[in-house]
């Protein structure tokens, strides 16, 4: 190789290597053989000093800087596991639930909840989402509180977590349907549970919410049959009316799917938790009821 090309190879070397020399030198090293050893006392003073100097300045700076620790640092599991208690407009905005459709895909009855077109794309306007997904939690809420059953449906694969999730929050309130919807599941009870399960158990739901309508329309179709009330998930292809109580957001939105069940699970779960506080109570009041009424039969034995 002629020396002129071999002068286009050590030139991009003597660069890597000063960069090296700069790196090495900006950190101390604990190797034995380093120039760097703190052999006198003076060096061990000084090397003391600059420490208590660094920490000083450390401390005086401290209040400026980030708070922010691994515990309140935000996660993409937070979505599933630690769902915010109520939805906000930026809430909705950051999981994507604004986005629709194609324009040309959009269903004609969306129309009062669409925003605008973006790039070909049917935007979704989530001040008119937001007192709906607020609407939705009152009544799941207020049905748990009543003591009725909630049914989450979402059968897509990234959706089984969540409605799994949202169910657990319930207790055993709380149920959900991960895989496909099974046909007749609540207008062929007799002939999918047996006559005794009917009897005696209680198998059709107070409640149920789908995240994909869609994909699920037997489900709505034996909710609409049977009286159930139904809140749904409905995209800008959609027609809202499929549904009782409709929230107008994007079906495909994995994190938007995990922001609307986790508030409604977490209003089921405080009506659950009222029920429970007030059962309680009720009891209390029961034992002290009947335990002023012994007192009063024992005070009239005694005269």
């Amino acid at each position: 190789m002629s020396l002129p090309a071999l002068r286009s190879w050590f030139a991009p070397a003597r660069c890597c290597s000063r960069n090296l020399r700069v790196f090495a030198a900006r950190h101390a090293s604990t190797d034995a053989s380093s120039p760097d050893r703190l052999d006198t006392p003076e060096e061990w003073t000084e090397f003391q000093l600059q420490r208590a100097e660094f920490k000083m300045l450390a401390d005086a700076f401290e209040p400026y800087g980030s708070v922010q620790s691994p515990e309140d640092t935000w996660k993409p599991s937070h979505g599933l596991h630690k769902p915010p208690a109520e939805g906000t407009v930026s809430a909705l905005l950051a999981s994507g639930a604004h986005l629709g459709h194609s324009r040309s895909l959009m269903n004609p009855n969306f129309m009062p909840y669409a925003y605008g077109v973006r790039a070909g794309v049917t935007v979704i306007d989530l001040d008119q989402t937001l007192p709906l997904l607020r609407r939705a939690a009152k009544l799941v809420r207020a049905i748990a509180y009543a003591g009725g059953q909630v049914v989450f449906i979402g059968t897509r694969p990234d959706l089984r977590p969540v409605v799994q999730k949202a169910a657990q929050r319930l207790g055993g309130q709380g149920f959900y349907v991960g895989e496909r919807w099974l046909p007749g599941t609540l207008t062929n009870k007799m002939q999918l549970y047996g006559a005794d399960v009917v009897k005696d158990q209680k198998v059709t739901p107070d409640l149920v919410v789908l995240l994909n309508p869609l994909a699920n329309m037997n489900a709505i179709r034996e909710c609409a049959i049977e009286h159930v009330p139904t809140i749904g998930v409905i995209d800008s292809n959609a027609d809202p009316r499929i549904v009782m109580y409709p929230i107008p957001a994007n079906d495909e939105s994995t994190r938007a799917a995990e922001l609307i069940a986790g508030v409604l699970s977490i209003a089921g779960r405080e009506g659950a938790s009222l029920r429970r506080a007030e059962a309680e109570r009720e009891q209390e009041h029961t034992r002290d009821r009947r335990s002023r009424q012994s007192k009063q039969q024992y005070n009239t034995f005694d005269y």
